[in-house]
């Protein structure tokens, strides 16, 4: 019989890598394969509505109904001491289960992700000119129901190959999720460690993020040369980093 390895089992970590808007769980799959193969568990959930998932997309997805997809994945995957990942969009997700789960979390990390904080909606930290065009957008292309894909320059990928991945992955976003507004009963984070990741050049539905996230004293800041996507423009990057946490 193999003998396990002690000295492995006590430094494997579990992360949970959750993805943005218009993506799925598919957008980790350099990363996820890389921290496997260095002896952590993975998990990468997609959201309601996205990737695999596309085919449940309606107007009554919102922003509780993705809050739900991971405090499910928590609770019947049985995950704790879990370091939770949360790029763009996700981080909005990610700060409401750590408010709601928050034993269940070793370290937060923002990939160059939006924050909310109580009260507020990923339409009120975006630009007014963003928003209003995103509803536009959704009006015209499903009457309301989501946001179509923006172009693979829009989300910091530019290399032709992996733009090309990039859209025939990517799927139209509930928009009801950017209405919704987020409820929080603590503090953004609620007091578990955390680091924030921003991406250079800057992603401009980000910059509050960003800035909310320098003034936090007890926070990691980061930057790093990647675009927004970073997971799939600079994968071995990310995967420093979140075997350094």
């Amino acid at each position: 019989m193999k003998q396990s390895n002690p000295d492995a089992l006590q430094t494997s970590k579990t992360y949970v890598l959750l993805h943005g808007a218009w993506h799925g769980g598919w957008c980790w799959r350099e990363v996820a394969a890389a921290l496997r193969q260095a002896g952590h568990q993975v998990y990468t959930p997609t959201q309601t509505g996205l990737g695999e998932r596309s085919h449940l997309l309606s107007k009554d997805i919102t922003l509780d109904v993705f809050i739900d997809d991971l405090k499910n994945v928590l609770t019947w995957e049985d995950l704790n001491d879990v370091v939770l990942v949360g790029h763009s969009f996700g981080g909005i997700v990610i700060s409401a289960v750590a408010d709601q789960m928050p034993e269940r979390i070793r370290h937060l990390v923002y990939l160059d992700s939006l924050i909310l904080q109580n009260g507020q909606s990923a339409f009120s930290v975006i630009s007014a000119d963003v928003a209003d065009e995103r509803r536009a957008l959704s009006q015209a292309s499903s009457g309301g129901v989501s946001i179509p894909i923006p172009t693979p320059e829009a989300m910091g990928v530019s290399e032709p190959s992996q733009a090309a991945w990039l859209m025939s992955k990517c799927t139209p976003h509930p928009i009801a999720t950017y209405e919704s507004v987020l409820t929080l009963n603590n503090p953004v984070g609620n007091g578990l460690p955390a680091t924030y990741v921003a991406v250079v050049p800057e992603y401009g539905p980000t910059t509050s993020s960003r800035t909310f996230a320098k003034t936090q004293k007890d926070w990691r800041y980061l930057e790093m040369d990647a675009g927004h996507d970073a997971m799939l423009t600079s994968p071995d990057a990310v995967i420093r980093l979140l075997l350094s946490i």
